[in-house]
């Protein structure tokens, strides 16, 4: 996994230090990628430590990184635990010295109907893709404080604003991830920490994507490369609360 970068912006990030939620395949391992490219120390974190059904783990990421120059430590990470997450968010401080950025982007897909959901299933997009954010976020705050000010960034969906297309627990649960950060970013504004929300503009058909997507057939011009929600974070984690804050971004809008 190697991310070309211009010039111009290579080691905009350097001596930063970022935690990614959800970095072991798919967009986040993509982010967690071009943050390092861009001079960030990064934190991939995930519960993937070994190969499963779906491809990828936090390992294969980080060696990535690190051969192509990168740095990063694979921090094992299960964001519906307390525990877990605070452990994850040590070891990353432990490792690199604070934390400047964090990108919550830990996440279950279910796009099934709410009349035909288990309710193990809304529960566990709820787990993840909302009190997950919320642990994790909850675990960076007092770092990245303690650094003077940076960026949290939680990937959403536009999937939230979709309320001609029905229901579901996963856009349900995204709306509330976005709800918390909009509030958020009020509240750390006097920190110098900028708080926003990033979403794909149209569908990355990652590997989560693949096996969650209920069969779901997705039309070849509604398909994003994954690189645009990686340019877009790069261009977020580059925030403070004197740039752009409080804000629900879309990844084309920010790269063209």
């Amino acid at each position: 996994m190697q991310i070309s970068v211009p010039a111009e912006v290579s080691g905009a990030l350097a001596g930063k230090v970022a935690f990614v939620a959800g970095a072991s395949r798919g967009i986040g391992a993509t982010i967690a990628a071009a943050l390092a490219a861009h001079g960030a120390a990064v934190a991939v974190a995930a519960r993937s430590e070994q190969e499963g059904r779906v491809p990828g783990t936090i390992s294969s990421v980080t060696d990535a990184i690190v051969s192509s120059g990168g740095r990063a430590l694979a921090v094992p990470c299960d964001v519906t635990s307390e525990d877990s997450v605070d452990s994850a968010v040590a070891a990353a401080v432990a490792e690199f010295g604070g934390i400047d950025i964090l990108v919550a982007n830990a996440g279950v897909l279910w796009l099934g109907p709410i009349e035909s959901t288990p309710l193990k299933r809304w529960k566990l997009c709820l787990d993840v893709n909302t009190t997950g954010v919320f642990l994790v976020t909850r675990a960076v705050i007092p770092h990245v404080r303690t650094r003077g000010g940076g960026s949290l960034i939680a990937v959403t969906t536009t999937g939230v604003t979709m309320t001609d297309h029905g229901a579901n627990a996963y856009w349900v649960s995204k709306a509330a991830a976005e709800r918390l950060y909009l509030g958020l970013a009020t509240d750390l504004k006097p920190d110098n920490i900028a708080v926003n929300c990033l979403s794909p503009s149209r569908v990355v058909l990652t590997e989560g994507w693949q096996a969650g997507g209920g069969g779901v057939q997705v039309p070849p011009d509604m398909v994003e490369p994954p690189e645009a929600m990686a340019d877009a974070a790069v261009w977020l984690a580059r925030q403070d609360a004197s740039g752009v804050t409080g804000t629900i971004q879309r990844s084309e809008n920010l790269t063209g």
